[in-house]
């Protein structure tokens, strides 16, 4: 592969956090498959281990908090790109809010990732969420 796909790549999987972070705080959890896999294997301390887009998408539905909602915000992202596979890391805090409201709760996470080139674009093959910290109020 010519390294001239290096950098266009490394965008193109940064633009996929982006997308899968704005997918969870907007609830849009029917375009899921624009960011996953359908192998998709999540791994998180709130859904423990989640295979399948199916699966995955019925535990975000489950999880929707009524009147509650997320900003999502990712950054220190790591990309390695290997042909067709990739990975990635990267830190990511979560302001947890309500309407108009200061955020209730705050966590750090750390997220890595595996990456699969598909027809249609980079998707995450294997998504692993640590929660480093969280903080009430």
């Amino acid at each position: 592969m010519s390294t001239d796909t290096l950098p266009a790549d490394r965008a193109e999987i940064a633009d996929l956090l982006t997308r899968l972070a704005r997918l969870i705080d907007e609830k849009r959890w029917d375009d899921a498959g624009t960011v996953y896999a359908d192998d998709i294997a999540v791994h998180s301390p709130r859904g423990g281990e989640l295979r399948g887009l199916d699966e995955v998408v019925a535990f975000m539905k489950r999880a929707e908090v009524a009147g509650e909602h997320t900003q999502h915000v990712t950054t220190d992202l790591l990309v390695e790109v290997q042909g067709d596979h990739a990975s990635a890391a990267a830190n990511s805090l979560v302001f947890f809010h309500r309407d108009g409201q200061a955020p209730h709760l705050t966590s750090g996470l750390r997220l890595d990732s595996a990456l699969t080139r598909t027809p249609a674009g980079w998707r995450i093959s294997e998504w692993r969420i640590t929660l480093a910290w969280t903080r009430a109020g």
